[in-house]
């Protein structure tokens, strides 16, 4: 069978989801040979043993969702006994991640098979209790199991730079996790390596923050020692409340962080630009003024705190004025 045949099967009696498995193939009328096949020619990939997805729903994946297929390879290729922990299970919660890497984490109180582990596979041992854990639903309607939502943000402060844990923490937060449950799962935990770095991390999580570059632009301006910057403060103007990332009520000045899919998940990229102006016009008109970050700014903590110093005095400077007429 040529390519393009193969390809008009297996789009044709490919399952709903992107990722399936050989029992799933095989009910579809997939055998064993016709993904063989499929594979020597390229139009299929096998990312785990008996977990197959099409090429070309991998290339146009992103890097996160090719991250999530990972775990549902895994899934698929172990009969779904596997308990998914740390990363994966943030993931698995859909708590927003960042810089965590590929790798699929499970947690187990046993030595792991060679078939349920792997080059792309991290395993933990630790005895886990009933409390620690958690059902999930997949795709396909299978149960899936990782631990808590709270036990997750603890494992990931154990193994994760405070910054990358802080995204899953801070998203945890406006999920339902509580941070006395955390702090109550941490003092019954027998495990002790890592409590110091769980601390650290529950000290600074806040549920206010709403993405990945809020948590990163909150915790660069506690760094800063920038802590008169209130998340999600309220402001009242001529066309309504405005909800600032970050603003100082004294010095009137508001911090913006500007992701790319702020303007192009929801609307039409010119609507939501030119109400984003809108309000930055009737912010002015009520004496703030407005600081744009970006993702390459984070990287540049100095210039960052020398341009919010700057536009600090410049609303100083103006209120002076203002005051002076």
């Amino acid at each position: 069978m040529n390519s393009d045949k193969l390809q008009l099967l297996l789009d044709a009696r490919w399952p709903v989801f992107p990722m399936a498995s050989t029992r799933q193939l095989g009910a579809a009328g997939l055998e064993e040979r016709v993904l063989t096949a499929a594979i020597r020619s390229g139009i299929l990939l096998r990312l785990r043993r008996g977990a197959y997805i099409r090429t070309t729903d991998w290339k146009v994946a992103k890097p996160w969702t090719r991250d999530a297929l990972k775990i549902q390879a895994h899934f698929l290729s172990t009969g779904g006994l596997s308990r998914y922990s740390h990363v994966s299970a943030a993931r698995l919660h859909s708590c927003h991640v960042w810089d965590v890497g590929p790798l699929v984490h499970v947690t187990t109180d046993y030595a792991n098979t060679r078939k349920s582990s792997g080059r792309n596979v991290r395993t933990h041992r630790m005895d886990l209790q009933p409390g620690d854990l958690s059902t999930l639903w997949g795709p396909d309607g299978r149960e899936i199991l990782t631990t808590s939502i709270e036990r997750t943000v603890l494992d990931c402060a154990r193994i994760l730079p405070l910054e990358q844990a802080a995204v899953i923490g801070d998203h945890a937060l406006c999920k339902g996790a509580r941070i006395d449950s955390m702090r109550r799962l941490l003092e019954e935990s027998p495990v002790k390596r890592g409590s110091r770095r769980a601390l650290d991390l529950l000290a600074v999580l806040d549920g206010r923050s709403e993405s990945v570059g809020e948590t990163r632009t909150r915790l660069l301006l506690r760094s800063l020692g920038l802590t008169m910057f209130i998340p999600q403060f309220e402001i009242p103007t001529a066309l309504g409340r405005f909800r600032a990332d970050f603003a100082d009520p004294e010095s009137r000045v508001v911090i913006e962080f500007d992701g790319r899919g702020k303007y192009t998940d929801y609307k039409p990229t010119d609507e939501v630009l030119l109400a984003e102006r809108s309000r930055e016009n009737a912010l002015i008109e009520e004496g703030w003024l407005v600081l744009r970050v970006e993702w390459n700014h984070l990287a540049h903590p100095g210039e960052l705190c020398r341009r919010i110093a700057t536009i600090m005095d410049r609303s100083r400077i103006l209120r002076g004025q203002v005051l002076a007429r």
